[in-house]
Formats: structure tokens, sequence, C-alpha cells
């Protein structure tokens, strides 16, 4: 087997360096166990952002995933499947819609989801096509596609992509007036994530949500919920918005929908929003796919039964407290929902990843001064304290 060194720069010979992930080879994992091919292991702490909230190889995902894959992996949305009618049933269910649009990415998920409320705009608002508006956050983070980057505030996601695509409204996060005041005849839509994730577990001020609700109501306008980090009990909920009883119009999904197996994604609405599409206006060859349906089943019905919100939000405590007793005066801020949770510095936090990825556990920072930390929600008090141990220590001497 070749070494880790190897696989390193074999990687980077042959890949386009759009990433620079830290030095470390995950060559198999199990659990919330990663081990490299030299054998040493790493407890993960980031979980593929939140894409593992059922730990890697979860025994029954992959049995799942081995028993589909002996059916049928792929039909494409030519013909019906056996099982993509069970997974829609299911995911409208857990989300209380009537209809889902199943897609594969996250960045998918989110473009379907702007393309229903620009179509829903001139359909059911009577809006002229090409003037509708969508507005969001800065600081937000939906994917990469050109039309996302575009009402993206990151200049290292938007450098040299343009031309751009128009619009979009961007308004501060967490400003409730801010969104009110930009809202004109032509806006059909307000796209957000509860918790801004790649922005560094922003959670925004109490009652925030509620008052877009109240807002995107009053004005009728569409309530799109990014949830595809936030979604499927990552923050103490089954999605984030339910931490003020709030329902969105659309839920964007994705990550651990997959099961940390597969990309699965997906919006859900009631048919009223969905019914503007008609055969041909919007696919994929792979979103809904049996293989991918087969796992998302067995993800969802394994969160309701096992309670991975309350395990979540119970350990997501636990956790908070711990990082809390860390003493370094170079850590500004601890934040976070459940087990989603940044601690941010008023330095440059890559010294101390790196320190913390050879003393055996994996995070990533985020910006620069964020240290983001998201385990897979099925760790063990017991990981959860060897993770804090390492981290203390880490953190218990200067970057």
């Amino acid at each position: 087997m070749a070494s880790s060194k190897q696989i390193i720069e074999q990687t980077m010979r042959f890949g386009a360096h759009n990433y620079s992930p830290k030095e470390v080879v995950a060559e198999r994992a199990e659990g919330v166990m990663v081990y490299d091919p030299e054998g040493r292991s790493y407890i993960d702490m980031l979980s593929a952002y939140s894409a593992l909230n059922f730990g890697h190889c979860h025994p029954e995902l992959v049995a799942a995933a081995k028993e589909q894959l002996d059916k049928v992996t792929l039909t494409s949305r030519a013909f019906h499947n056996a099982i993509l009618g069970e997974f829609l049933e299911k995911l409208c269910a857990i989300t209380d819609k009537s209809m889902a649009l199943p897609m594969n990415t996250g960045a998918e998920a989110v473009e379907t989801a702007l393309k229903t409320a620009r179509r829903w705009g001139v359909d059911k608002k009577g809006i002229q096509d090409e003037k509708q508006e969508i507005i969001v956050c800065e600081n937000n983070f939906h994917g990469r596609t050109i039309t996302i980057i575009s009402m993206s505030t990151d200049p290292e996601a938007t450098r040299a992509y343009g031309p751009y695509t128009p619009g979009f409204k961007i308004v501060e996060f967490g400003n409730a007036r801010a969104l009110e005041e930009a809202i004109t005849e032509n806006t059909v839509a307000f796209l957000v994530e509860p918790i801004q994730g790649e922005a560094g577990i922003l959670v925004p001020p109490d009652g925030y949500l509620t008052e877009v609700r109240e807002i995107c109501t009053k004005h009728n306008i569409l309530f799109i919920a990014d949830e595809v980090q936030t979604g499927f009990a990552r923050t103490g909920k089954m999605f984030a918005c339910q931490h003020e009883d709030v329902v969105p119009d659309i839920y964007v999904l994705g990550k651990a929908l997959g099961g940390g197996i597969l990309p699965v994604s997906a919006i859900a609405a009631d048919k009223e929003i969905l019914d503007v599409f008609e055969p041909g206006s919007h696919g994929s060859t792979f979103g809904g796919n049996p293989l991918a349906a087969a796992v998302a089943i067995k993800a969802l019905e394994i969160l309701e039964r096992d309670n991975y919100s309350q395990m979540a939000e119970e350990k997501g405590q636990y956790f908070l407290e711990k990082l809390k007793q860390i003493k370094n005066d170079a850590i500004i801020s601890i934040r976070g929902k459940g087990l989603s949770v940044g601690m941010e510095f008023n330095v440059n936090a890559s010294a101390y990843v790196k320190k913390m990825i050879k003393a055996g556990v994996l995070a990533k920072e985020t910006h620069e001064h964020t240290i983001r930390f998201a385990p897979p929600i099925t760790i063990t008090y017991e990981e959860l304290d060897k993770a804090c141990v390492i981290i203390s220590e880490v953190l218990s001497e200067p970057a």
C-alpha cells in the first residue's frame, strides 16, 4: 500500500488545486475514528461538514446500500424505480411538506430552490420574467455554481468567474429590518442559512427566524431555509428552524441525507409551490436514483428511531461546557447549537488545527480565525472526553 506521503503527492500532481487539504489521508474509518495508511488513528470532529452525522460506515446504512446494489442502482428519471416513492414519502413526512424534488448535491438543491422561487414568482405572483429578485445574506455559503457564487460576498469564491447571474440582493445576516427594507414588488424569496456554517457557525439573534417568517408571509415571498448543513439533527433539532418553531416554505436539504455514503439532496415544499414544474422543466439523471433512495430511507429511519436530535442537543451542551473550560487568551468566543460549534480566535487558527491533527483530532478552520467542530452525532461521551483532552492540550500552548 502507498504511504500517506505518496498518496498526497499523487493527488496533488494529477488533481486540480482547487482544494488545499490538511496533510492527513483517510484509508479507512468506522464510527468516529479515521485511520491513515500507517495505522495512525484520528477522532473525526468535522464529519465532512455534517455529512457524517451517523459516523463513518454506519452498519445499517452500509447494509442498505449493499442490498440495493444487488437489485438496481440507476434508471434515470425516464422510468420509475421501485424505491423512489418510499423515499419521497418519508422525506415529506419528516419535513411535514406535501412534495419533494430529489437531486444529488447541496448546490443542486439550492439551484432547484432558486428555480422554484423564480418560476413561482412569475406563475403565482405575476412578476414579469427576468425581473424576479431573491434576497440573501452577507457571508452566506450556498454552494459553488456560477449562479450561487453570484450572491456570495466571499472574494475567494467569486474572483474572475464573471459575468455573474443577476437578480440577487444582499442584506445583513440576523437583521430582520434590513430584510424587510430590501423587499420590492419583484421580490420572490428570501434564502438563508438558519445558522451560517462556512462563515464560522454564526448563530442569529433569538427571534430572527420568527421575524423572517412573519415578514415573508406579510409580503407574500417564499422563505427558503438552506438546511444542507444544519438539517437532520445536527443542531439539536431535526431542522435548525425548529429552534424557533418556524416552518419555511422550502427546505433545502443534503449532506446527512445521504448517510455519509452517497450524495443525496432535495428540496421539500407544499404542492402549491412545487407544482410550478412540468415534465422537462427541471431534472437530473442521478437525482432520486434507487441506490441513493435506499440509503436515504434508512438514514431517515435511524434519525427518528434513535432520536438523533436529542443526542445532538445533550452531547452538544456537554461539549460546549468542556470547551468553555479551556483557558486561552486568544479565544474570542465559543458558539453554536447542538454538535455544530465554532471557536473563534484573535489569531490565525490554522496552526492550532495542524497541532490538533498531529495529536489525533481532525478539525478545520474557516475564514482563518474560527475552528469548526462537528463530530458525528453518534460520538460517545468517552470519545468526546478524549477529543476535549487533546483540544485542551493543544490550546494550552501558543499557536
